[in-house]
């Protein structure tokens, strides 16, 4: 199945054609591939991949009529070499018929954001974008930071260009509308309230300090503000503040003047004036000496949710509307469109980008080059927005190329390394242990590529550190040499960097020895004798040793490197001690999910009490039928 969102909504006709032959590049027979295809197809929307001899795409493309679309590839001479070389590599091509040409745009950028083809236009960002959920399940509705699929009821605002801009906003929010961000288990566990509340930045519905009427106005209120009606909220928590200081109720207006501060502390950190824009992306694309940066302002209800550069990848060889035009189809495959959109040049194929997110954003989508007025100072400065993070990242680009050269000499590698992965284990009293493994290249951190091991075999002694390491480098190489083993897939490591010294050193080295692994370039880094940071030990397979002066640069990017990996390292074994610390005796009845998990524990309140709970008692809980009832009863008591 081809298609992300499977038959039922694109009209699938795939087949397959194949040169059989070596994987050296050969014009005749990527032309010979396409005349065949060619042969074969209509005039109809759709979508094309082009893949390589060794079944990697190459290229995704779309057309509003294939026929015609796939038949340029073989007038060679009017191809740019970029494109001559793309069709000498082609072996195979798949096709995918489509209802409209819209609808072709939406699988193109799909499958774009699967298979990354070399010779597309790609959107580089492995994040998704934090949203603000005010959930609906629960009769006093929590507000809180997601990420993800949008599977939970409630009302969802975003996106924020980053984390920190969320929780700072929720942080204000909770403030305004004292509004509660507990989990429910929490909420149902509390008899008085906890320091939220003490903060002000609860009104403690756990614990009866707001009745559910008054809780679902604050409920109301936030929805207004998040929705662009914020002066209207705001006048409205004015007059509440006046009302109750002429009662001589002062510790209620000074309540109220607190919520007031908040709200414009929230609208006083935008630093983007965008009133009367109301809900709108903008995007602005600045290009230098072959780089590209597109810069992207989040605007919802008037207020500036933040701003983002974006560098796309492979442009070369692409017009700046080309660039935005895949770089828009793939931004929308994970963020809801707008109903506005604002750019700063016409596309020509705005009109289609258009209809093609109309379905996402539940309505008409307006593309359009703001030309005056408040919108157009807006592009302006996303226009110099996107130029000053263009300069930075090319200065970046030009200092860390300094720094990859010195890395190499310094480590005595045959070329500057594309690929670093660094490795760190973390466990308390051997206890939750995980290695890690995080990878970066010039452009910086790659952290769709990034890895955890549970550290599981009965042969590794808890708290041994060597055998940790023995065990995720005997994993990590043992699946690399089964999944890749001519190494021309980009997963082989250029350098691998260890934290540890000497023993991590030879635990890793011994490990890649029998697999029969001598040519990964291994460096192991401590931190001396005094384990102070700046007078690391650079410790290299043969036993040798170096440093490098504290001023240095490459000590720096070494030590952010390393740094990394702790820090992923930590948050892993975090993550999983967190899990065994809030495990529950319900995990293990057979047929209890999270929902009804969730159930049992709001009707009973502990564990111990569904335990103790008669037949009848399980089947009068929410949400457990007779079945699920006895299945669970019969568990606690297996003799009847």
């Amino acid at each position: 199945m081809d298609s992300p969102h499977g038959a039922e909504r694109f009209n699938e006709d795939k087949a397959r054609y194949a040169l059989r032959g070596a994987d050296q590049p050969d014009l005749d027979g990527g032309v010979a591939v396409i005349r065949e295809v060619v042969a074969t197809l209509k005039p109809s929307p759709g979508v094309y991949r082009m893949i390589d001899a060794r079944g990697d795409v190459l290229y995704v493309g779309k057309a509003r009529a294939l026929k015609n679309r796939v038949a340029n590839y073989v007038q060679v001479d009017r191809l740019p070499n970029r494109l001559r070389r793309m069709v000498s590599l082609t072996r195979t091509m798949t096709i995918v018929t489509t209802n409209s040409e819209a609808e072709a745009l939406l699988l193109e950028a799909q499958l774009i954001k699967r298979y990354r083809p070399a010779y597309n236009v790609l959107l580089r960002d492995d994040k998704s974008f934090p949203f603000i959920l005010l959930r609906s399940d629960h009769t006093f509705p929590r507000i809180m930071k997601h990420r993800g699929a949008r599977r939970a009821k409630g009302n969802y605002y975003g996106p924020f260009a980053s984390a920190g801009s969320v929780n700072v906003t929720i942080n204000a929010l909770q403030k305004l509308f004292l509004l509660r961000s507990c989990n429910d288990g929490f909420f149902a566990r509390r008899d008085r309230p906890c320091l939220l509340y003490q903060i002000k930045r609860c009104s403690a519905p756990c614990v009866d300090r707001i009745t559910p009427g008054d809780y679902g106005e604050l409920v109301r209120q936030a929805k207004d503000f998040l929705g662009g009606k914020s002066g209207a909220v705001q006048k409205e928590i004015e007059v509440q503040m006046a009302a109750a200081a002429q009662a001589l109720d002062f510790e209620r207006a000074a309540m109220m003047r607190d919520r007031l501060r908040a709200a414009t502390f929230i609208q006083g950190s935008q630093a983007i004036n965008a009133e009367g824009v109301g809900n709108a992306d903008v995007f602005a694309i600045a290009v230098k000496g072959g780089h590209v940066a597109v810069q992207a302002f989040f605007i919802r209800g008037g207020q500036n949710w933040g701003h983002r550069a974006f560098f796309p990848s492979h442009t070369e060889g692409h017009d700046e509307a080309e660039v935005m035009t895949q770089f828009m189809a793939q931004f929308y495959q994970d963020v809801p469109p707008p109903r506005l959109i604002l750019i700063d040049r016409e596309l020509p194929d705005g009109d289609l980008l258009a209809e093609a997110l109309a379905g996402a954003a539940g309505g008409k989508v307006e593309i359009s080059v703001p030309q005056r007025g408040d919108r157009r100072r807006l592009m302006e400065q996303a226009q110099r927005n996107a130029n000053e993070a263009l300069d930075r990242r090319m200065a970046e680009t030009g200092t860390k190329a300094k720094i990859f050269r010195e890395m190499a000499e310094f480590l005595e590698l045959g070329d500057v390394p594309d690929r670093i992965e660094i490795y760190d284990n973390s466990h308390i009293m051997g206890t939750n242990a995980v290695g890690a493994m995080v990878v970066a290249g010039p452009e910086g951190f790659r952290k769709g590529h990034y890895r955890k091991f549970n550290i599981k075999r009965p042969e590794t002694e808890p708290g041994d550190d060597f055998g940790m390491m023995r065990e995720v480098m005997g994993r990590r190489f043992a699946r690399a040499q089964e999944e890749d083993p001519d190494r021309d897939r980009g997963v082989w490591p250029d350098l691998v960097l260890i934290d540890g010294g000497k023993g991590q050193m030879t635990a890793v080295r011994e490990t890649l020895e029998e697999l029969g692994i001598e040519d990964v370039a291994l460096i192991a880094v401590s931190k001396g004798p005094d384990r102070n940071a700046g007078r690391e030990h650079f410790h290299f397979p043969d036993g040798r040793e170096k440093l490098l002066p504290l001023n240095s640069q490459l000590l720096f990017h070494l030590q952010v490197l390393r740094d990394e990996a702790h820090r992923f390292a930590i948050g892993a074994h975090r993550a999983k001690r967190s899990r065994a610390i809030t495990a529950s005796p319900l995990d293990d009845i057979p047929g209890i999910g999270p929902a009804r998990k969730r159930a049992l524990l709001l009707h009973f309140g502990t564990a111990g009490k569904v335990r103790a709970a008669s037949l009848d008692d399980l089947q009068r809980a929410p949400g457990v039928s007779e079945t699920v009832a006895q299945t669970i009863y019969d568990f606690y008591h297996p003799a009847g």
